[in-house]
């Protein structure tokens, strides 16, 4: 058992350094343009399947209530969480377009999406993210391997050196609550420096 924690978590940190090497720039980029569509009046849209729609939910809820920062709430949501959605559109129409119908009824043109796949290659993802790009709307993409179709199609991949599914996921949190407590630092500085 011992050997087993150990090894977790060490393994778990290095993968986030080397990520943390190659991708501030990238993540700078996103806190960019996510601190941008909240300014002109858009929203954060977040999506993906099992763990990552529970990503989705938890990084949706830092913008919605707060991450570190007592201030006004701020518009996200997370599109894993309406059953009736998510059954209706799978059962009427198929299960790739979960997210994408959604993408298209709520988002604008000024909002930004993240698409959460560790591998890069689920359909519903990869479906809302055509989506938002033909709407107009930024997109940021958290995946892992060697980033799938997601990374080439986003315009931020995020992408975790791991095929472990856990590993993975362990950074796009992270990565989520960066960006949280970055964009709540660029939008209320002055809470920030309390």
């Amino acid at each position: 058992m011992r050997r087993i924690i150990q090894k977790s978590f060490q393994e778990s940190a290095r993968i986030k350094l080397e990520f943390l090497a190659s991708h501030q720039d990238v993540i700078a980029a996103v806190v960019r343009d996510t601190v941008k569509a909240l300014r002109e009046g858009g929203k954060v849209l977040f999506f993906g399947n099992g763990g990552s729609a529970a990503d989705a939910q938890h990084l949706a809820a830092e913008f919605v209530n707060r991450f570190i920062y007592e201030r006004p709430a701020l518009p996200a949501i997370a599109l894993s969480t309406d059953t009736s959605i998510l059954t209706s559109v799978s059962n009427d129409r198929d299960f790739s377009q979960v997210f994408a119908r959604q993408v298209e009824a709520l988002g604008k043109k000024r909002d930004i999406v993240f698409g959460i796949s560790t591998s890069g290659s689920s359909p519903n993802v990869l479906r809302a993210i055509e989506v938002a790009k033909a709407m107009g709307m930024k997109t940021v993409g958290l995946t892992g391997c060697q980033g799938g179709k997601l990374a080439g199609m986003v315009d931020h991949a995020l992408v975790v050196p791991s095929r472990s599914t856990p590993r993975i996921q362990e950074v796009h949190i992270t990565v989520g609550h960066v960006i949280c407590q970055l964009v709540e630092a660029q939008l209320f500085p002055t809470r920030s420096k309390r």
